[in-house]
């Protein structure tokens, strides 16, 4: 079941001679629990296909949806909140507040929306990502792995149905960045995400499920592969069990106590 859409997107900037086609007619569908990496040169349009695929900024046409929510129907207000309630970020550069602890960077998207963070499911995935001793410490006393570990567990606390990343690993060494797209994968599986990243790195797009390849704004099907052993899903460590968090569970739930 396809949990993201875009169809026909289109960015443009300035006119005529001018006219910049950052994505031009750009369609991509994301099946749920997939783990997409889209990747193109320098200036192929990924990181502004990412930004639409989140709601970060407006296509001059097109539209995108959300599992049933239609992202150019919504009020900004409202986009903000559907943002941080079902979408996760992590940014290249991590985006952690400096004067706040690795805890509090995790907990905020909760906190922002009024809610009190389910203290289970923190210790489980601050465990499962190794910070549960560094809790305390503030980024600038964090190493840049810690950090960006900080970025997906922030990511993840608020049970979003789809994490979106930008360059997770481009500021990282090979070895950290290994880790890291490792983290992100077992995460997917054990918590059931649906993750979408972009890269300019071919090696680090091999460990996705599904490479799609943009360049100068379109997108070419001839090159959208799946990756090698995708299908070999042999993480035994992230088996779930019937105890396992299931954010579509969790969201139905939630719907049927609202009605």
């Amino acid at each position: 079941m396809a949990v993201l859409q875009a169809s026909h997107l289109k960015k443009y900037y300035g006119r005529e001679e001018s006219l910049v086609k950052a994505l031009d007619d750009v369609s991509v569908s994301v099946e749920e629990g997939q783990f997409v990496a889209i990747i193109g040169t320098s200036g192929s349009g990924k990181s502004t296909l990412l930004n639409m695929l989140g709601g970060l900024d407006t296509p001059t046409s097109g539209g995108v949806q959300v599992e049933d929510c239609r992202l150019e129907d919504m009020k900004e207000e409202q986009l903000t909140v559907f943002r941080r309630r079902r979408i996760g970020f992590i940014f290249q550069n991590y985006n952690l507040i400096p004067y706040l602890t690795a805890y509090e960077n995790i907990v905020l998207p909760v906190r922002l929306d009024g809610k009190t963070e389910d203290k289970k499911f923190l210790k489980e995935i601050t465990e499962f990502l190794e910070l549960d001793h560094k809790l305390a410490n503030y980024p600038s006393h964090l190493s840049g792995g810690q950090q960006q570990r900080v970025a997906i567990a922030r990511a993840l606390i608020s049970k979003p149905a789809i994490i979106l990343a930008d360059e997770p690993t481009g500021n990282l060494d090979s070895q950290t960045s290994d880790k890291v797209i490792d983290l992100l994968k077992m995460t997917s599986r054990k918590f059931h995400q649906t993750i979408v990243m972009i890269t300019h790195n071919p090696e680090i797009a091999e460990k996705a499920d599904r490479r799609i390849r943009i360049e100068d704004g379109k997108i070419h099907p001839a090159e959208e592969e799946r990756a090698a052993g995708s299908d070999n899903r042999t993480f035994e460590q992230t088996e779930r069990t019937r105890d396992d968090w299931n954010p579509r569970t969790d969201r139905e739930n939630s719907r049927r106590k609202r009605a």
